[in-house]
């Protein structure tokens, strides 16, 4: 009879040590190649798609300097106090967000809201650099109607950075933040804190950075029970923005997507458009 010697406890951990590896680095791998897959949730449209909405609008389709077509909607209220350009969160497309922000063109203010490289009708290769100069290109288009003095930005979760960035190149009336997050790379950290996610990401999305070099008045308002931007990043945000511009307005027990359900938001959306 043949004898097998067991394996010993040195063995077992380092073949344990191994498997763990080998998963850290599969994960690791997974988090870099498919982190546009976590970061965007586009809806797609067909491009004859008609959008079906209580206001007149017109839309438009922008070409970009580096061949991408970025479709946008220009909602018209009836006796229009000015203007928001709203930029959406990271799920959805047109379809969705043309009727969340009709809530505003009920408020007599006209919407510019645009769709990002991939969601819906607009087309292009996603980057950080194409989101910053495809929201410059709305900006621009938007104001041929109105001037920036009467432009609210207005940045929704994902759409924060790209508003942030707008505002820190631009000079619009003021900028609104929705659960907005400090950069990607500090949500990142809290929801793999094990690996190194400043050196997987492809994108940073600085938002801490680019509100410090915001001019006009800037308004966040973000909700306690947020679990996929944790309020602290909202907090954070705050602290690093420039505080005689800067108001904070905490929704106790609001979460990421229903802070509309909450008085708390219906009152600060209007002393800001009053």
């Amino acid at each position: 009879m043949l004898y097998t010697r067991p394996k010993s406890l040195k063995q077992k951990l380092k073949k344990l040590a191994l498997i763990l590896l080998g998963l850290y680095i599969m994960v690791g791998t997974a988090l870099y190649v498919l982190q546009e897959k976590f970061l965007f949730l586009p809806e797609t449209l067909p491009q004859d798609y008609t959008y079906e909405l209580a206001y007149d609008y017109d839309e438009y389709f922008l070409d970009t300097p580096d061949n991408g077509v970025i479709n946008a909607l220009h909602i018209k209220a009836i006796n229009p106090k000015g203007a928001i350009l709203y930029f959406h969160g990271n799920a959805g497309s047109l379809e969705r967000w043309s009727k969340i922000v009709e809530y505003f063109v009920a408020k007599n203010y006209d919407v510019y809201v645009m769709d990002y490289r991939t969601y819906g009708k607009s087309k292009g290769v996603l980057s950080e650099e194409a989101l910053y100069n495809d929201a410059q290109v709305c900006y621009d288009h938007l104001k041929q109607f109105w001037n920036e003095d009467n432009i609210i930005v207005y940045g929704r979760s994902l759409g924060t950075a790209m508003a942030t960035k707008m505002a820190s190149v631009n000079n619009p009336k003021k900028l609104i933040l929705e659960t907005p997050f400090y950069n990607i790379v500090d949500v990142a950290k809290k929801r793999f804190p094990i690996f190194p996610v400043k050196s997987l990401l492809k994108y940073e999305l600085p938002n801490n950075e680019h509100i410090k070099q915001v001019k006009c008045s800037i308004s966040i308002i973000h909700g306690t029970n947020d679990y996929v931007v944790p309020f602290k990043n909202g907090e954070k945000l705050y602290k690093a923005s420039p505080k005689h511009k800067t108001t904070f307005t905490v929704v106790e027990n609001g979460g990421h997507n229903n802070l509309n359900t909450f008085d708390e938001y219906h009152t600060f959306i209007e002393e800001i458009l009053q």
